[in-house]
């Protein structure tokens, strides 16, 4: 069955082409158009399989009811699982979902910006990279909302949202002193991003705090993206040339590459080695034995950003930024 456009619904409806533009739009209350003609047409409109044109509506609207999400990478679970959150909480609120990787990477960041620019999203979910801020700036500028995510900016004057990535790795070492350790190793990558700089001045915080020497020997730092054979390496270096009883892993695909390099090393975890992964994934679960983890608040953290969201668009003035810091969980298993 060919699919009717506009016009044909109209005069099958026999009303005019800009009252079913009204009904689709949700604008007949608004315009006193019955109830009689608004099920007509709904009906007619069932029955045909009409979609409107987004884009088309867009121009008539203003709005897209398109939010674009922005992340580091999709393919890590931090970020699927809050991505698939936000999508969802989104979808019940009538908004679609378009997001993208930026892989860390500056450029890229810049481009995706200038695309959902193009498709006229009407606002922005970033979990942003160093290097952007102007071009945050100009969204602000053009009053589109924007909230920050996972990571802020300093100097960006928008609602962020994110864990409390300080306590949470403190926490962490806090833990392992009280199981008797005090040979604590860290293991972390080089990105230059507010809650990566939170975790590793965490970590170095309990030791001080605990009269345990900071030694920057036990800390590691591993290049963004590099190829995980060469991560590996790099950990079996670190565990088998130092005197390690414990290791906070900053990330969990870390935390995965870790678990490999130590079978390697044949290095069993229990007593002598303590391993805590930071953002929880089912990997250290079935793990034998299973390996405690920090648990970022997924759900509330997506629900906060989307009521965020929404208030500002629902919103015809500029709402006060808000900063929302959410306890992250250490799962000791």
């Amino acid at each position: 069955m060919k699919t009717l456009s506009i016009k044909d619904i109209a005069v099958k409806a026999g009303v005019s082409i800009t009252t079913v533009s009204f009904i689709i739009n949700g604008k007949a209350k608004e315009k006193s158009i019955s109830e009689a003609v608004i099920k007509k047409v709904e009906k007619i409109i069932k029955e045909s399989g009409y979609k409107p044109n987004q884009i088309a509506r867009s121009l008539r609207t203003g709005n897209s009811n398109i939010i674009g999400l922005i992340i580091e990478d999709i393919s890590n679970s931090f970020f699927s699982r809050i991505a698939r959150l936000i999508e969802d909480k989104a979808y019940k609120k009538g908004y679609k979902i378009i997001y993208s990787s930026t892989e860390n990477n500056v450029e890229k960041a810049k481009e995706l910006i200038n695309m959902f620019k193009s498709r006229k999203v009407d606002g922005y979910i970033i979990s942003p990279t160093k290097g952007i801020e102007e071009d945050i700036q100009v969204l602000l500028s053009d009053n589109k909302p924007v909230i920050l995510f996972d990571r802020n900016l300093s100097g960006i004057d928008t609602h962020y949202v994110g864990a409390d990535h300080f306590q949470a790795s403190y926490q962490s070492i806090e833990s392992f002193i009280k199981n008797g350790k005090g040979k604590i190793a860290l293991v972390t990558t080089d990105i230059d991003v507010e809650q990566i700089i939170e975790r590793f001045e965490g970590y170095k915080k309990a030791l001080i705090d605990h009269d345990i020497p900071y030694n920057d020997d036990l800390v590691l730092k591993i290049h963004f993206n590099q190829d995980e054979a060469e991560t590996i390496e790099q950990m079996k270096s670190l565990f088998s040339s130092k005197d390690i009883d414990a290791v906070l892993f900053a990330t969990n695909y870390l935390a995965i590459s870790g678990l490999k390099a130590l079978k390697q090393l044949n290095k069993k975890i229990g007593d002598e080695l303590s391993v805590i992964a930071y953002d929880d994934h089912e990997v250290f679960e079935l793990h034998t034995p299973s390996i405690s983890a920090v648990q970022q608040p997924l759900e509330e953290i997506a629900e906060t950003v989307i009521q965020l969201i929404l208030n500002q668009l629902s919103s015809k003035n500029k709402l006060e930024n808000q900063k929302v810091i959410i306890p992250a969980k250490l799962i000791e298993r």
